[in-house]
């Protein structure tokens, strides 16, 4: 009698969700990083920003800066991804492949709970790197005089401790888990919901994954950005601002840019979150693809 065929593995391991979740969130920044810094200096801008466009921002970083200005603050990209896309997309399909094995496929409901849970995990591990990103990106609309000048993250992770105290690492935290659970709930739900909707008719392939990620990036933008505007403001206050809180924010926004003023930077905002979504999602689903046919090989 011969031996049974093995059978064929497939669901990742929770280590291997996670550290893929992770490199495809740093692969994906690489190429999105520049949207993120457009995005940072326009919330900043206050009321000025009606007069602003992408475009003039751009030009703005470049003649002032140099082209290299738009990546500033990579190195602090690069480890929000490493600690909060891995906590988020980590989180996100081990939940799901839990409640798949006990439960079935969940349907959008459940998808938005998942993910919103994943989202608040990923966010609290990676608030440290969301102030140290936020402030090395806005450091270059500021005077000479003025600025931080961070050399790379775990300098500006280093002196944010040493100069305003460690609980500087968690200034906005009620912002960013509220953003995160928003982003997720959406980007991660949408993403699934629509690949599941598109498969029958579009097949397995990169088309379906670039055109689920543009449908999810969009649903995130529209819903996230006034969240992300005021985790913006509230992150890159300096030492002596601890009181300004999420609600003051809020006020101050209404107050000077009217409720408009919480979508200011959505152009930079989508062009950051749907391709860094479309490459999250199509490196991650190539870095599955590639180890389930290593181990089934």
């Amino acid at each position: 009698m011969g031996d049974k065929p093995k059978p064929k593995i497939t669901i990742i391991p929770p280590l291997y969700q996670f550290l893929f979740g992770g490199s495809a969130g740093m692969m994906a920044i690489c190429i999105v990083q520049p949207m993120d810094l457009l995005k940072t200096r326009m919330q900043l801008l206050g009321p000025a920003a009606k007069d602003y466009t992408m475009v003039r921002m751009a030009k703005e970083v470049v003649a002032k800066e140099g082209f290299k200005g738009l990546y500033s603050g990579i190195s602090a990209a690069l480890f929000r991804q490493a600690t909060y896309t891995t906590g988020r997309l980590g989180s996100f399909n081990a939940i799901t492949d839990i409640y798949n094995s006990s439960y079935g496929t969940p349907n959008f409901g459940i998808k938005i709970l998942i993910g919103m849970l994943a989202g608040s995990v990923g966010a609290l591990v990676g608030n440290p790197a969301e102030v140290a990103l936020v402030r090395m990106t806005a450091d270059g609309r500021l005077p000479p005089e003025k600025r931080r000048n961070y050399s790379n993250v775990f300098n500006a992770l280093g002196r944010m401790i040493k100069e305003e105290g460690p609980g500087t690492l968690l200034r906005g935290a009620p912002a960013t888990v509220s953003r995160a659970a928003v982003v997720n709930g959406a980007q991660l739900a949408s993403y699934a919901q629509a690949r599941q909707m598109l498969l029958p008719v579009m097949g397995e392939n990169m088309l379906l994954h670039f055109t689920a990620s543009m449908i999810a990036g969009f649903v995130t933008s529209a819903a996230s950005i006034p969240l992300d505007k005021v985790k913006t403001i509230v992150q890159n206050t300096a030492k002596g601002g601890e009181q300004l809180g999420m609600m003051a924010v809020v006020l101050d926004v209404l107050k000077k840019e009217g409720i408009l003023g919480f979508w200011s930077g959505f152009l930079p905002t989508y062009l950051k979150i749907g391709p860094h979504t479309v490459f999250t999602f199509i490196f991650l689903e190539q870095i599955n693809a590639a180890y389930f046919r290593a181990v089934n090989a």
